[in-house]
């Protein structure tokens, strides 16, 4: 897997990198469980598995993963994904961070090649993921060759070679899905700003800090997970007032705006009026409860 040989930093990449697997959850036990079975059949065993719980109490009748296990739970907010991630990467040892949406579940090689990755160089490391459709059976999630006949790329994601460690020059590009990066770079920065409340920004907020601080992005060929399936609003009128309120925050703090993806649907539904160039968000009207019902789109792969 050759390196960009354009990129590094000057602390230079770990030797051989411990990796620490860290996921967020608030409900999705199954979800939960099928990642767990997924790290338990890694080509190369994480040192740990840390999990940010978002809700009181930990899920019963959980797999072995095949390494040890670590548990916090996060107070406050229904979604504090900021607050969470923060208090995941706390508890972690390893010296590579791999952070694992709940939703995925890993292919066998994502840990081998994410420290692959962080042998090469230091960087943002960003994994493929495979969206799943409905009904995914159990025999499914635990095979590597259904899975891969099952899922689908997105749309807005570029095409990986299984070997290829290529330089992205969009850090913009990470999705919380499935990244990496080595601990002492998330702790440069301070990881993630938990200012960001509830749905949307905090990852672009992050990535746009370790972009200015000097860590390059790449994609990693063979980190590929696949996202099992849950209903989608589209747009996310659910996450609303969350979403304007963080796409603020980001413009305040890097001079542009994020989500504008997100924005431009809720501009063209009537909600806001807004532009690109425009220094605020001026709200016309909040979704009520009937257009966020008809919002969702339970077959829907993408948001």
């Amino acid at each position: 897997m050759p390196a960009d040989p354009s990129a590094g930093s000057s602390a230079g990449p770990s030797a051989d990198p411990g990796a620490s697997v860290l996921t967020l959850v608030r409900g999705r036990a199954d979800r939960l469980r099928n990642l767990m079975a997924g790290l338990a059949r890694q080509s190369v065993r994480p040192r740990e598995l840390v999990i940010a719980w978002m809700q009181p109490d930990r899920a019963p009748d959980l797999p072995d993963p095949g390494c040890p296990v670590r548990h916090r739970h996060v107070a406050g907010e229904p979604m504090p994904l900021a607050a969470a991630r923060n208090r995941a990467a706390e508890a972690a040892t390893g010296d590579l961070l791999i952070f694992l949406d709940v939703d995925c579940i890993p292919s066998p090689t994502v840990v081998e090649a994410y420290r692959h990755a962080a042998r090469e160089t230091d960087g943002l490391f960003l994994g493929e993921v495979l969206y799943l459709p409905t009904g995914l059976s159990p025999e499914a999630a635990a095979d590597e060759a259904a899975l891969a006949r099952l899922g689908r790329a997105h749309p807005a994601r570029p095409a990986i070679p299984p070997d290829a460690l290529r330089r992205e020059a969009d850090p913009g590009q990470l999705w919380g899905l499935s990244f990496a990066l080595p601990a002492r770079s998330w702790r440069a920065v301070g990881g993630m700003d938990e200012a960001y409340r509830g749905y949307g920004g905090e990852e672009t907020d992050l990535a746009a800090r370790l972009a200015a601080s000097g860590l390059p992005t790449y994609w990693v060929g063979g980190a590929r997970a696949y996202h099992q399936h849950h209903p989608v609003h589209v747009p996310p009128l659910q996450h609303f007032d969350a979403i304007l309120a963080n796409a603020a925050r980001f413009r305040t703090t890097h001079g542009r705006w994020c989500m504008t993806y997100w924005l431009g649907q809720f501009r063209d539904a009537g909600l806001i009026d807004w532009a690109d160039d425009a220094p605020a968000i001026r709200v016309l009207r909040r979704p009520g409860v009937p257009e966020i019902a008809a919002a969702l789109k339970p077959d829907a792969l993408f948001s």
